[in-house]
């Protein structure tokens, strides 16, 4: 059975926003406003900022830039993604990206079907204030591993890379 699902509207700066590892994630729709079919989040990726090398076995996840140059990992190639440029990592591929110049980079994400949305609500701190992203520590990186497993995640080790 379908829920009885009504139309989403988010203007600009609208949507619940929360620090992920030291980037902002706002959610532009969520599982919940789209019975489930996918989830929406606009990333601003901070300088040195991005997210490692993991594999997700639940759902896909697509890439949009829109602002700023983000270096890509998809699988085993490297691709340097620039406003306009969109990627799909189907489920069960690895991937990561890292923002490697000096200027936060701006992209959309969608994940379908939807679910990864919560895994970031629960590792990630909400955004009283989107100005200053909080520093990230060692607890926050090993909050992001213990909880990967229960999202379908899998976060992959440097060391067991190529």
């Amino acid at each position: 059975m379908t829920a009885n699902l009504q139309g989403i509207l988010q203007q600009p700066g609208q949507g619940n926003s929360y620090w992920v590892l030291g980037d902002l994630y706002t959610f532009k729709a969520i599982g919940e406003k789209t019975d489930k079919t996918y989830a929406l989040m606009e990333i601003l990726i901070q300088p040195q900022g991005g997210a490692p090398p993991h594999i997700h076995s639940h759902e896909n996840e697509s890439f949009y830039i829109q602002e700023g140059e983000l270096e890509f990992q998809i699988g085993e190639e490297i691709v340097v993604a620039t406003p306009g440029t969109f990627l799909h990592s189907p489920k069960g591929q690895m991937h990561s990206f890292i923002n490697k110049t000096d200027q936060p980079v701006k992209l959309l994400c969608w994940v379908t079907p939807a679910g990864a949305e919560k895994f970031f609500m629960e590792i990630g701190v909400p955004a009283v204030d989107i100005t200053h992203s909080p520093k990230v520590s060692p607890a926050d990186i090993e909050k992001v591993i213990a909880t990967a497993p229960k999202y379908g995640l899998q976060i992959i080790p440097p060391n067991s890379q190529g």
